[in-house]
């Protein structure tokens, strides 16, 4: 795989992580690096930095990594993680508040075709205004 922008999916369930991060990488035709860091170090619902750190560590991109998350908390879980981080890879690292599961699929397709951290980003949080239904407002 050339080096692309990859990603983190953070979930305090770590099968939720580990299916969404299955379906973005199937919608991407397996051609986007995703991490999935789910549930706490015992198994158990919860998050954990370490499991986070550990992911941004195997995710790491010189074209930058995109973290989504599932619950507003898990996002202290990459906080913890992104400190231990040395400054140049903390600085190739994008947070999104994207929807988890349209957001981690649109960014995996974007990512896929070579588009810049920025771009991916961008792409991952317009999730956040489709549409699932037919007449929908």
């Amino acid at each position: 795989m050339a080096v692309a922008v990859s990603l983190v999916v953070v979930s305090h369930s770590q099968k939720l992580a580990e299916g969404v991060a299955e379906l973005a990488a199937q919608m991407a035709n397996e051609k986007a690096m995703i991490v999935a860091a789910g549930g706490a170090i015992d198994g158990s619902l919860g998050t954990s930095a370490d499991k986070v750190l550990e992911a941004l560590t195997k995710a790491e991109s010189a074209d930058g990594v995109l973290v989504l998350v599932d619950l507003g908390s898990a996002s202290m879980a990459v906080e913890i993680a992104l400190e231990s981080l040395p400054t140049w890879q903390r600085e190739r690292v994008h947070l999104s508040s994207a929807p988890l599961v349209e957001g981690a699929v649109i960014a995996a397709v974007e990512a896929s075709i070579g588009s810049s951290l920025e771009d991916v980003a961008r792409a991952a949080a317009s999730a956040s205004t489709l549409k699932k239904f037919a007449g929908e407002e």
